[in-house]
């Protein structure tokens, strides 16, 4: 990615993938920035689109934590904007209205942006896809042809992706200019540093199932369900067993708060940073 060139990154979850198109992001805005200072309402030189709120924040955070690292060795000073739906826009607005470096996006909000003329991609010469394949799995195929007519001038096109099924294939040769590819690992192979057990159980079964499993399994426990409706199913049967069973030592695995798409912005924050801060025992998140 510092070459330059669009590139493909496929690997595993956890293997370096933010840190690899993170620091070319910040790089490139700060030698923008040291060869001619942003003015008010410029910017930003480096995007970083996510398929969702809590990736956004989540990448936001990081790049946030390598700016300011850099700062404090003598590096000129970058603002990151986080651009996210569930959020007041007009909190946004204001940072907007600021200098940026780095966008952090989410892509509905970003065309929203876009189209009401809030900022421009003028500018912008590094644009990062992470998660593509969630992103084209979700629908967003269209929306990111439509960021791409924003641009007005050459940028590096970079894109990471777990996986690369024949959709993604077609995106990225239809999207990127001559991209190398760079592979850590086999395209959608299992990380190993994760230990995978599948249980085959009943449908009706499952929730009585998932709480015996809870009660062997010290926390904190994250579970993930396809519906946001089951979320919520999961989050009150769980709440009313610890209420009954307080006495068990696997209760405090019961303390949690659902995470969906249909929660408000701080009520998903809230429910991400307690179960990270260790507030609570797990975290249940959907699509």
């Amino acid at each position: 990615a510092l070459s330059g060139r669009d590139m493909i990154g496929i690997a595993f979850t956890g293997s370096g993938k933010t840190l690899s198109f993170s620091l070319p992001a910040i790089l490139l805005a700060m030698e923008q920035e040291v060869k001619m200072p942003f003015q008010r309402g410029e910017g930003p030189y480096s995007v970083v689109l996510c398929p969702s709120r809590e990736l956004a924040r989540q990448t936001f955070d990081t790049v946030q934590e390598y700016v300011g690292v850099l700062q404090k060795g003598g590096a000129p000073k970058l603002n990151t904007v986080l651009c996210m739906g569930g959020v007041d826009m007009r909190e946004q607005l204001r940072e907007c209205n600021n200098i940026m470096h780095i966008a952090v996006c989410t892509p509905g909000r970003l065309i929203d942006m876009l189209t009401k003329k809030k900022f421009s991609l003028h500018v912008c010469r590094f644009f990062c896809m992470d998660e593509a394949d969630r992103m084209i799995d979700l629908g967003f195929e269209e929306d990111i042809r439509t960021i791409f007519s924003f641009f007005s001038g050459q940028r590096q096109t970079v894109l990471y992706s777990a996986t690369m099924p024949t959709k993604i294939r077609d995106f990225a040769q239809s999207a990127l200019v001559d991209p190398i590819t760079v592979n850590v690992g086999r395209a959608g192979a299992a990380s190993l540093d994760v230990v995978q057990e599948v249980e085959y159980v009943r449908p009706e079964a499952k929730i009585v199932y998932l709480l015996e499993c809870l009660q062997k399994t010290p926390p904190p426990v994250m579970i993930f369900s396809e519906k946001k409706s089951d979320v919520d199913d999961i989050h009150e049967f769980l709440l009313q067993k610890g209420s009954f069973q307080c006495a068990r030592a696997c209760v405090k695995a019961f303390e949690g708060e659902g995470v969906t798409g249909g929660k408000r912005g701080g009520e998903r924050k809230d429910g991400r940073e307690g179960w990270g801060g260790g507030k609570r025992g797990k975290e249940r998140e959907s699509g």
